[in-house]
């Protein structure tokens, strides 16, 4: 199965951007917000996949030292449970270790189980609990990280 291919976000992927947020997310990110990440923050690395011409999903993450925090990731209800997040997951994770990233970090719902499968499966560990942290239920956060290693030792 063609998985899709992984490149950067551009401003004209918003569209197909927001539309995936919205249906992936109880408080989605504004336009304006991915907007401004990719246009004002230097330390903002945002990918999308695309299949067939089409953006199927994105993940973006803030590169600060030799640290990635992953700020959002999302496939299209259409798409999911295909193993797509993982293909992902695993090209961006891929291309950080080769600018130099060593660990990541992400914070996830603590009943968000299909998420925690997947970054389990990626090598993430739970290193801790953000009380209340999602301002939308109140539901704490799983903090998560993963050390990288070489593409070839995963």
């Amino acid at each position: 199965m063609n998985k899709g291919l992984v490149r950067p976000m551009r401003m004209e992927d918003l569209e197909a951007i927001m539309e995936i947020e919205h249906a992936s997310f109880s408080t989605p990110w504004s336009l304006q917000a991915f907007a401004a990440e990719l246009k004002d923050n230097e330390y903002a690395q945002y990918r999308c996949l695309e299949l067939d011409g089409r953006v199927i999903g994105y993940m973006g993450l803030w590169f600060i030292l030799d640290e990635g925090h992953i700020t959002n990731i999302a496939i299209s209800p259409d798409y999911r449970g295909q193993r797509r997040g993982e293909f992902l997951m695993r090209s961006v994770m891929n291309e950080m270790v080769n600018l130099g990233m060593d660990r990541m970090t992400l914070e996830v719902r603590v009943s968000n189980y299909p998420a925690q499968d997947l970054y389990r499966r990626m090598g993430f560990s739970t290193a801790g609990v953000r009380k209340g942290y999602y301002a939308d239920t109140g539901e704490d956060a799983l903090i998560m990280w993963a050390e990288l290693g070489r593409s070839d030792e995963r």
